[in-house]
C-alpha cells in the first residue's frame, strides 16, 4: 500500500490514539508519545511538522506494527484502509 504523502504529525498521532497511544511529552517539534499495551511500553516520537516524510513515516508505522506484532501491510490497511 502506498503511504500518503500529505499526513501531519497530528493527524498521525490521532490515528495512533486507537492502539493506546498518549502523548507523553513535547519538546520543541517533536511529540513523544507512549503505550502500554500486553504489560509492555512502547515509545515513539512523531515531528508535529506539517508533511512527514515518506521514510520517517514509514520508520513511525514500522515500528508500531512491529510492536503490536502485526504485519505492516495489514497495519496499513487498518489505518489508512484499501
Amino acid at each position: 500500500m502506498k503511504l500518503p504523502r500529505d499526513l501531519d504529525g497530528k493527524k498521525l498521532a490521532s490515528l495512533l490514539r486507537p492502539y493506546g497511544y498518549q502523548i507523553t511529552r513535547q519538546t520543541g517539534s517533536h511529540m513523544r508519545f507512549t503505550s502500554v499495551l500486553k504489560g509492555r511500553e512502547h515509545h515513539v516520537t512523531i515531528p508535529a511538522h506539517r508533511e512527514l516524510s515518506v521514510g520517517t513515516l514509514h520508520s513511525i508505522l514500522r515500528d508500531v506494527a512491529i510492536y503490536l506484532e502485526m504485519e505492516l501491510a495489514t497495519f496499513l490497511n487498518e489505518l489508512f484502509g484499501a
